[in-house]
C-alpha cells in the first residue's frame, strides 16, 4: 500500500468540495454510463439497492459529501479523501472508524480499461452502494478492527480476507451467480470473466483456504470464493479477533496453496 504512484488526489476546498475538471467529469461520465449497463442483471440486489439510494450523478464526478449524507443516514458510514496510497496502519484505523478511505483522484483515460490503484470511480461506484447494506458495512468496520490487532505478518494473510470478499467477492444465489466485490463491479473486464471465464475456479467460501490463496492485484483473478448471500458476511464478522487470529496462524504453518497464475516477470 506504500509503492509509487503516478496519481496525485486533489484537496477538498473551504467548502469541502474538490474541483474537478471537464475532463475528468467526462471520464467519469464514460466509466459510469458503461458501467451501469455491463453490470445489469449482474449485480447482487443488495448493491443494485445501495446504487439507487446514492443516485450518483452520471455527468460529474460525485462529490463526496454527497454520498456521506446517504451513508451516514443508512449506516454511518463516510467516504474519506486520502492520497493515492496509504499505509496498512491508517487503513485499517479508517475502516474501524466507518470511514471509506477514497483516493480523491480519477484515472486518466489512457488507463481507462484498468489501473492498479483504486481511484475515485472505483471506490465510489464499486464499494460505496453495499455500504449502505448492514452486513456489508458492519463487516467492513469489523475487518479494519480485526488488522488493528494484528501484527505486520498477520496482515499480510489477512489481506486475503478482504481481496476474496470485498473486492472479489461472489454470490452464489438461486439465480445464478451475482457480484458484490467492488472490483469486479467497477471492472467491464473483470465482470465477463468473473461471471463467464469457463478456466476459473468458483469455491464455495472457506475462512482457512481463503487465507491460503495467493493472489496478485495486476491480472484477472484464477480463483473466487463464493458465499450464499450477503448476510453471511455476519457469520464472518461474528468470529472473534482471537479466533481470525487462530486461522491466520493455522494458514502460516500450513502454508499457502500453489498459486494459479505465473510469476510476475521482474520490471
Amino acid at each position: 500500500m506504500t509503492k509509487k504512484t503516478a496519481y496525485v488526489s486533489k484537496l477538498p476546498d473551504e467548502t469541502g468540495n474538490i474541483i474537478w475538471t471537464d475532463e475528468e467529469n467526462a471520464i467519469w461520465s464514460e466509466l459510469i454510463t458503461r458501467q451501469l449497463a455491463c453490470i445489469e442483471g449482474k449485480a447482487c440486489d443488495e448493491y443494485m439497492h445501495g446504487l439507487h439510494k446514492l443516485n450518483l450523478p452520471k455527468d460529474r464526478v460525485p462529490q463526496l459529501g454527497e454520498v456521506n449524507e446517504v451513508l451516514q443516514a443508512e449506516t454511518g458510514w463516510q467516504c474519506y479523501p486520502v492520497p493515492a496510497l496509504i499505509g496498512f496502519g491508517e487503513f485499517f484505523k479508517l475502516l474501524s472508524e466507518k470511514k471509506f478511505p477514497v483516493a480523491t483522484f480519477i484515472r486518466t483515460r489512457e488507463e481507462l480499461d484498468y489501473l492498479q490503484e483504486p481511484d475515485i470511480f472505483h471506490e465510489i461506484f464499486g464499494h460505496c452502494p453495499l455500504l449502505t447494506n448492514p452486513s456489508f458495512a458492519n463487516y467492513t468496520q469489523a475487518y479494519g478492527k480485526m488488522g488493528l490487532q494484528a501484527s505486520h505478518e498477520q496482515r499480510v494473510f489477512l489481506a486475503r480476507l478482504y481481496w476474496f470478499t470485498i473486492e472479489f467477492g461472489l454470490l452464489d444465489t438461486p439465480q445464478g451467480i451475482k457480484l458484490y466485490g467492488g472490483g469486479i463491479l467497477s471492472s467491464p473486464g473483470e465482470t465477463d470473466y468473473a461471471l463467464n471465464n469457463e478456466q476459473v475456479e468458483r469455491q464455495p467460501f472457506n475462512i482457512l483456504d481463503v487465507l491460503r490463496t495467493p493472489y496478485r492485484i495486476d491480472i484477472m483473478q484464477p480463483i473466487y470464493y463464493m458465499i450464499p448471500e450477503l448476510a453471511y458476511l455476519d457469520e464472518i464478522r461474528q468470529f472473534e479477533v482471537e479466533e481470525i487470529m487462530e486461522l491466520v496462524a493455522k494458514a502460516q504453518m500450513l502454508g499457502l496453496y500453489p498459486a494459479k497464475y505465473p510469476a510476475k516477470e521482474a520490471s
